[in-house]
Protein backbone atom coordinates (compact mmCIF):
# COMPACT_ATOMS: atom_id res chain seq x y z
CA UNK A 1 0.00 0.00 0.00
CA UNK A 2 1.52 3.56 -0.39
CA UNK A 3 2.79 5.76 2.10
CA UNK A 4 3.49 9.41 2.12
CA UNK A 5 7.38 9.30 2.00
CA UNK A 6 7.61 11.92 4.99
CA UNK A 7 5.34 10.50 7.50
CA UNK A 8 5.13 6.89 6.97
CA UNK A 9 1.21 7.56 6.84
CA UNK A 10 -0.22 4.71 4.54
CA UNK A 11 -2.29 6.62 2.39
CA UNK A 12 -5.40 5.22 2.85
CA UNK A 13 -5.58 6.95 5.91
CA UNK A 14 -5.40 10.35 4.17
CA UNK A 15 -7.98 9.13 2.03
CA UNK A 16 -9.92 8.60 4.78
CA UNK A 17 -9.12 11.82 6.84
CA UNK A 18 -10.61 13.41 3.41
CA UNK A 19 -13.76 12.12 2.92
CA UNK A 20 -13.94 12.18 6.93
CA UNK A 21 -13.91 16.53 6.27
CA UNK A 22 -16.24 15.84 3.43
CA UNK A 23 -18.83 13.92 5.56
CA UNK A 24 -18.36 16.62 8.34
CA UNK A 25 -18.95 19.62 5.77
CA UNK A 26 -22.66 17.64 4.57
CA UNK A 27 -23.50 17.55 7.72
CA UNK A 28 -23.11 21.03 9.25
CA UNK A 29 -24.70 21.71 5.62
CA UNK A 30 -27.27 19.32 5.99
CA UNK A 31 -28.31 19.68 9.91
CA UNK A 32 -28.30 23.61 9.59
CA UNK A 33 -31.03 23.45 6.91
CA UNK A 34 -32.80 21.12 8.80
CA UNK A 35 -32.51 23.38 12.05
CA UNK A 36 -32.93 26.77 10.30
CA UNK A 37 -35.38 27.17 7.42
CA UNK A 38 -34.64 29.59 4.68
CA UNK A 39 -30.99 29.22 5.49
CA UNK A 40 -28.57 29.05 2.56
CA UNK A 41 -28.27 25.43 2.12
CA UNK A 42 -32.04 24.61 1.46
CA UNK A 43 -31.72 24.10 -2.29
CA UNK A 44 -29.65 21.14 -1.47
CA UNK A 45 -32.78 19.30 -0.96
CA UNK A 46 -33.68 19.08 -4.49
CA UNK A 47 -30.59 16.80 -5.17
CA UNK A 48 -32.60 14.07 -3.02
CA UNK A 49 -36.18 15.56 -2.30
CA UNK A 50 -37.63 12.34 -1.00
CA UNK A 51 -34.93 12.67 1.95
CA UNK A 52 -36.28 16.06 2.29
CA UNK A 53 -39.76 14.81 3.18
CA UNK A 54 -38.49 11.91 5.82
CA UNK A 55 -35.95 14.37 7.33
CA UNK A 56 -38.19 16.82 7.80
CA UNK A 57 -40.84 15.12 9.30
CA UNK A 58 -38.46 15.38 12.11
CA UNK A 59 -36.12 18.07 11.64
CA UNK A 60 -34.58 19.70 14.77
CA UNK A 61 -34.11 15.59 15.65
CA UNK A 62 -32.42 14.79 12.55
CA UNK A 63 -30.02 18.49 12.67
CA UNK A 64 -29.23 17.93 15.81
CA UNK A 65 -27.86 14.66 15.47
CA UNK A 66 -26.31 15.61 11.97
CA UNK A 67 -24.31 18.54 13.83
CA UNK A 68 -23.10 15.63 16.19
CA UNK A 69 -22.04 13.32 13.32
CA UNK A 70 -20.17 16.66 11.77
CA UNK A 71 -18.75 16.77 15.17
CA UNK A 72 -17.24 12.73 15.43
CA UNK A 73 -16.58 13.06 11.72
CA UNK A 74 -14.31 15.99 11.85
CA UNK A 75 -12.86 14.68 15.18
CA UNK A 76 -11.95 11.19 13.29
CA UNK A 77 -10.27 13.33 10.58
CA UNK A 78 -8.01 15.14 13.16
CA UNK A 79 -7.54 11.86 14.96
CA UNK A 80 -5.94 10.11 12.13
CA UNK A 81 -4.04 12.55 10.77
CA UNK A 82 -2.54 13.04 13.85
CA UNK A 83 -2.13 8.74 13.99
CA UNK A 84 -4.52 8.17 17.08
CA UNK A 85 -5.61 4.89 17.25
CA UNK A 86 -8.60 5.39 19.01
CA UNK A 87 -9.42 7.67 15.37
CA UNK A 88 -8.92 4.19 13.50
CA UNK A 89 -10.91 2.52 16.02
CA UNK A 90 -13.94 5.18 15.19
CA UNK A 91 -12.77 5.37 11.16
CA UNK A 92 -13.68 1.33 11.53
CA UNK A 93 -16.96 1.82 13.76
CA UNK A 94 -17.94 4.15 11.33
CA UNK A 95 -17.44 2.26 8.25
CA UNK A 96 -19.70 -0.68 9.56
CA UNK A 97 -22.66 1.08 10.67
CA UNK A 98 -22.51 3.04 7.47
CA UNK A 99 -22.44 -0.75 5.51
CA UNK A 100 -24.48 -2.53 7.96
CA UNK A 101 -27.60 0.84 7.12
CA UNK A 102 -26.60 0.25 3.23
CA UNK A 103 -27.08 -3.29 3.85
CA UNK A 104 -30.56 -2.70 4.88
CA UNK A 105 -31.48 -0.48 2.15
CA UNK A 106 -30.46 -2.65 -0.12
CA UNK A 107 -32.30 -5.33 1.64
CA UNK A 108 -35.47 -4.00 2.66
CA UNK A 109 -36.24 -0.82 0.52
CA UNK A 110 -34.59 -3.21 -2.49
CA UNK A 111 -32.63 0.15 -3.49
CA UNK A 112 -29.76 -1.59 -5.35
CA UNK A 113 -27.97 1.47 -6.62
CA UNK A 114 -27.50 3.07 -2.84
CA UNK A 115 -27.10 0.27 -1.24
CA UNK A 116 -25.30 -2.02 -3.26
CA UNK A 117 -22.82 0.96 -3.76
CA UNK A 118 -22.78 1.94 -0.01
CA UNK A 119 -21.99 -1.55 1.09
CA UNK A 120 -19.56 -1.96 -1.61
CA UNK A 121 -17.59 1.66 -0.78
CA UNK A 122 -18.00 0.85 3.15
CA UNK A 123 -16.22 -2.63 2.46
CA UNK A 124 -13.64 -1.41 0.52
CA UNK A 125 -13.14 1.11 3.18
CA UNK A 126 -13.23 -1.51 6.08
CA UNK A 127 -11.03 -3.75 3.97
CA UNK A 128 -8.21 -1.27 2.97
CA UNK A 129 -8.17 0.10 6.93
CA UNK A 130 -7.94 -3.55 7.89
CA UNK A 131 -4.49 -3.71 6.05
CA UNK A 132 -1.52 -5.28 7.76
CA UNK A 133 0.52 -2.00 7.31
CA UNK A 134 -2.17 0.52 8.28
CA UNK A 135 -2.82 -1.52 11.59
CA UNK A 136 1.31 -1.46 12.38
CA UNK A 137 0.95 2.39 12.09
CA UNK A 138 -2.08 2.74 14.44
CA UNK A 139 -0.25 0.37 17.01
CA UNK A 140 3.21 1.83 17.32
CA UNK A 141 3.58 4.94 19.13
CA UNK A 142 3.86 8.21 17.27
Amino acid sequence: MATNSQSGRPAIVSVVAAFSWLATALALLIGSSLLMSGTLPDPVWNLNPRAHVIFSAHAKPFGALLLIVALVAATTAIGLLRRRRWAWLLALATFTVNGIGDLFTLLILRDWLRGGSGVLIAGVFLFLLLRPDVRAYFERPS
